[in-house]
């Protein structure tokens, strides 16, 4: 059984919404209050706060009528963020990274609230074929949403999210999602200039542009925001209309980026039953290069490589194919050959691979194919047509040893 998310949105009348903010506040302030009683007990008693500690004493902030009235597991769920935020402090202390201690947020920064059991603070009650229906929350009432599920499960948990003015419910499910891949094997190199390459096991390549999304919306963005650097006044209508604006405008790029990355990593899955891609680290690829490679750090978060990478591995896992990442320092696959395995270094401005052994053809493709023979010798003793039969395998990693 996998755990799946399914975000539906939420329909409230003008009451319910007015109670949905209330109660965000609510969290809100419950958010602040625990991070600002850990502080004062370091601060004043050298004492830490454990999440245990902190239940006890919502038990006695709960005899307040305002919060008497909100469900007690989902106030617990506010506070167990909050210690896993600390609990990530301190770890980022131990490793020797930046620590990032965990600040107060304001309701414009604070995303929601959750609930950790299915029938204690929420029931999700669905409509007909599993999509749409309703939701009921404690304390606010029966609420009309519009989403589906694609396979049917038992529900777990569910939190209530608040973007751009639109309110969201994303609940868990545990399911046994069905999902058919093909047959053969495909080699991908992911890039700016071409978001992705493919080469596969029939010899073809495959070259698939990047929508470049953001760069088509660059010039509404920033409209958007001189309009509200114009309005000084931070307590005006106007100014959080142009903050709302701005803040559809980002949430439909989201939409557009995700569509385009779910889209195309199901038509890969139901071409391939093996998956071959290099690692990658985003934070590396972006951390460095000054003004002069802002530009280039921008397309490359733009495109969401990580996220592109994390859907088409949650699908291949859904349906039993393999995903085998190379590892990137010890292959190169950039400066490799494909043939004559010889390495060739060459600078970010090289778009065409040329080797001593003949070989000419396009950087990325290079790559993607160097990135497919790694993978086959993986799988060597295993042929294709049975990885396409089963249903069952497990996903590979780098570390994980050639099947045998």
């Amino acid at each position: 059984m996998l755990k799946r998310k399914i975000t539906y949105r939420l329909y409230p009348n003008a009451s319910q919404e007015k109670r949905l903010h209330e109660v965000l506040i609510i969290h809100q302030r419950i958010y602040n209050e625990a991070l600002e009683a850990r502080i004062k007990a370091y601060r004043d008693e050298k004492r830490t706060l454990s999440f245990a500690n902190q239940c006890k004493t919502l038990t006695l902030w709960r005899k307040n009528p305002h919060l008497s009235e909100i469900n007690a597991q989902s106030l617990q769920v506010t506070l167990k963020r909050l210690d896993l935020a600390f609990q990530a402090f301190f770890r980022r202390v131990k490793s020797g990274q930046t620590p990032g201690f965990p600040r107060f947020k304001s309701i414009n920064r604070f995303p929601g609230w959750g609930y950790k059991t299915h029938g204690d603070g929420f029931r999700l009650l669905e409509g007909k074929e599993n999509k749409h229906g309703k939701i009921r929350l404690s304390g606010i009432g029966i609420i009309s949403i519009r989403g589906g599920v694609r396979t049917k499960g038992l529900v777990k948990t569910c939190e209530i999210l608040h973007k751009a003015g639109k309110w969201y419910a994303s609940v868990t499910i545990e399911c046994d999602p069905k999902r058919e891949c093909g047959e053969g094997a495909v080699g991908l190199d992911w890039g700016v200039q071409t978001f992705l390459v493919t080469h596969d096991t029939n010899g073809q390549t495959n070259f698939i542009d990047n929508p470049r999304h953001l760069k088509k919306a660059l010039p509404t963005l920033k409209k958007l925001q001189q309009s509200i650097s114009r309005k000084t006044n931070k307590l005006s209508k106007n100014r959080k209309d142009a903050i709302a604006k701005l803040a559809k405008a980002h949430a439909k790029l989201a939409h557009q980026r995700k569509d385009f990355q779910h889209q195309l990593t199901a038509k890969l899955i139901s071409q391939y039953s093996l998956i071959a891609c290099e690692t990658l680290s985003v934070k590396n690829m972006t951390k460095s290069g000054g003004n002069y490679k802002r530009g280039l750090n921008r397309e490359i978060l733009s495109t969401a490589p990580t996220q592109f990478h994390s859907l088409l591995k949650s699908k291949a896992e859904e349906a039993g194919a393999l995903w085998i990442e190379i590892p990137t320092r010890e292959v190169k696959p950039t400066q490799t050959c494909y043939r004559c395995y010889r390495q060739n270094k060459k600078s970010l401005s090289e778009r065409i691979h040329r080797c001593d052994c003949g070989v000419i053809c396009n950087r990325d493709e290079n790559s993607a194919r160097v990135n497919l023979n790694w993978a086959l010798k993986q799988v060597s003793g295993q042929e294709l047509a049975e990885l396409g039969s089963r249903r069952c395998l497990t996903m590979l990693n780098q570390e994980t040893t050639t099947i045998p």
